[in-house]
């Protein structure tokens, strides 16, 4: 009697009940009716098929485990050959190259520069928002290979040779010459040790072999602290010129086929983004072409830097977006307390708060995408709206991510801290796009910059917030109140963090206003705008319709 209880209770040990389960079988693009009305509503709504044929790879298994494969199994760095060579190798898992070259196939990095129509970089940050949702490291190649582009058209003799190959729809990892490979990649090797931010402060030096200028050879002396992608086809850098910072494309293989002077110091042991190889590399008499005259280096980097901090707005709020699509799979799919988990009434406060929040960082990401395409297209006001609008949302997406991922981790309780489960690496990787090109601090005085360098972008971005007005008399009187705060110039500096967070809280809600349900806009200007000081998620008012806010960002 005693041996077959035991058995019995063996046998229910073993039942796992309960437990949410993955999140697959979901097309995070197709299913997902904000970030569709998004892209349609800003100009890129013909991207849908591709988007859509990315998007499914987010609920694939087979995609989600080369995703958690990649991350546990870091790059490796080997200096030389087992014959002593020197040979500057980093290794990745196959799941790293499986994931470059579903991300280089499917467009991610190009699609803004081949698509030839209008809404190319809405598009593209289509692509980019999905592929947030897959794996974040990878982003880093794709954002670079994006950005790059301009810089490369500096010198006619670089484009005509490398543009092409940086944006085919092709992975090739071979460390070969350019002229041997289906597609390439570029990687960025900007600041250094003594400076960081301050590009200035640079001082690996450029000597000129023969006429130097634009499109000359140099040769390159120094110590870079971070160089992301290391194994990449070739490099921006820069480095000091007897005229100042100038900006240098460094290809890692010789025309010749030899391996240019390029010598990995070691990989970074990082907290996140641990898929991506992130080193440290020296230049010793180092082949290199100027990009532009010397001295423009850092303008030179700022533009790209313009294109990234894009990227990173859009990736950030992909990266809410796919936190927050696990959390409402997992507190819809767990009970506790004899009921749902999403079904318990601070749960919901939780989750509907969670939704405004993803739902906020979207609106801004892709409106200020639409601002890129404009503005290439030559909108003047377009330009002004870009100029203000790329700082602001990079700061606030970024800033706003790590406490948001913290949040949807919690809704997890254990299983969101363990790493077989994807929230740990999601909270490993939350920081990271908010010190990538420019910490917040520098992204603010950046903001700063624009309303006192360009003060025509105050009126662009209070043209845009008067496309809201009358719909909400609490939005006026928060417009109103940003219009004072933009027109009082005492101790800017110290006030610039206030200054970008009512920016973007308040070109967020007149968004919500013009293109959410009102349901949704109403409970994001009752929290935002009128609710309290460093509130935490689940304090929207009792009166707010938290079911139609959580059903809409539901995968449905």
């Amino acid at each position: 009697m005693h041996v077959a209880e035991a058995r019995i209770d063996r046998a229910s040990l073993d039942e796992v009940v309960n437990q949410s389960g993955a999140l697959t079988g979901v097309n995070v693009f197709e299913q997902d009716v904000i970030l569709r009305a998004a892209v349609a509503r800003e100009g890129a709504g013909w991207v849908a098929e591709r988007a859509a044929q990315l998007g499914r790879a987010a609920g694939d298994p087979l995609w989600q485990e080369h995703a958690h494969l990649a991350n546990q199994n870091a790059p490796r760095f080997r200096s030389h050959d087992r014959f002593g060579h020197r040979i500057d190798l980093v290794e990745f898992h196959p799941s790293y190259h499986a994931l470059m070259e579903l991300a280089f196939g499917s467009g991610v990095h190009s699609l803004g520069w081949t698509a030839g129509r209008p809404g190319a970089h809405t598009a593209r940050a289509a692509l980019s928002y999905v592929w947030n949702q897959i794996e974040n490291g990878v982003g880093c190649p794709t954002g670079m290979a994006y950005s790059a582009i301009p810089s490369l058209r500096l010198a006619p003799e670089i484009r005509s040779v490398w543009e092409r190959k940086v944006l085919a729809n092709a992975y090739d990892p071979r460390p070969v010459p350019v002229s041997e490979k289906t597609g390439a990649t570029i990687g960025m090797a900007l600041t250094e040790k003594q400076g960081g931010s301050d590009l200035r402060a640079n001082m690996t030096r450029a000597v000129p072999v023969g006429r130097g200028g634009s499109g000359g050879e140099y040769r390159l002396t120094g110590h870079k602290w971070f160089c992301s992608a290391p194994m990449s086809d070739a490099f921006l850098t820069l480095a000091q010129t007897g005229n100042g910072p100038s900006c240098f494309f460094v290809p890692r293989s010789l025309p010749d086929g030899t391996r240019n002077r390029f010598f990995i110091q070691r990989l970074k042991d990082k907290c996140g983004n641990r898929s991506n190889a992130s080193s440290e590399i020296e230049y010793d008499d180092t082949y290199a072409i100027l990009l532009g005259d010397e001295g423009r280096g850092v303008r030179i980097a700022i533009e790209m830097a313009h294109l990234t901090r894009l990227d990173f707005a859009i990736g950030s709020a992909g990266l809410m977006r796919w936190a927050l699509s696990l959390t409402l799979h997992h507190t819809h799919n767990r009970r506790a307390f004899q009921r749902v988990l999403a079904e318990q009434p601070l749960m919901r406060n939780v989750l509907a708060d969670l939704c405004l929040e993803s739902e906020a960082a979207t609106l801004l990401a892709f409106r200020l995408a639409r601002a890129v395409d404009e503005a290439s297209a030559g909108s003047q006001e377009a330009r002004l709206l870009e100029r203000i609008l790329t700082p602001v949302a990079k700061f606030w997406n970024c800033k706003r991510v790590p406490a948001f991922v913290a949040e949807c981790l919690e809704c997890h309780g254990g299983n969101g801290f363990i790493e077989e489960q994807p929230m740990a690496r999601l909270y490993r990787e939350a920081p990271l796009n908010g010190i990538w090109e420019g910490t917040g601090n520098v992204i603010c005085l950046d903001v700063l910059r624009a309303l006192q360098r360009e003060p025509d972008t105050v009126a662009a971005l209070l043209a845009e917030l008067s496309l809201a007005r009358g719909a909400d008399p609490r939005l006026d009187i928060a417009i109103d109140a940003l219009e004072t705060e933009l027109s009082d110039t005492r101790n800017q500096e110290h006030r610039a963090r206030q200054i970008a967070a009512q920016i973007a809280t308040v070109m967020e809600a007149a968004l919500f206003v013009r293109c959410s349900i009102p349901a949704a806009a109403d409970a994001f200007i009752a929290s935002r705008l009128e609710g309290l000081p460093n509130r935490a998620f689940g304090s929207l008012p009792r009166d707010c319709d938290l079911a139609s806010i959580v059903a809409r960002s539901r995968l449905s």
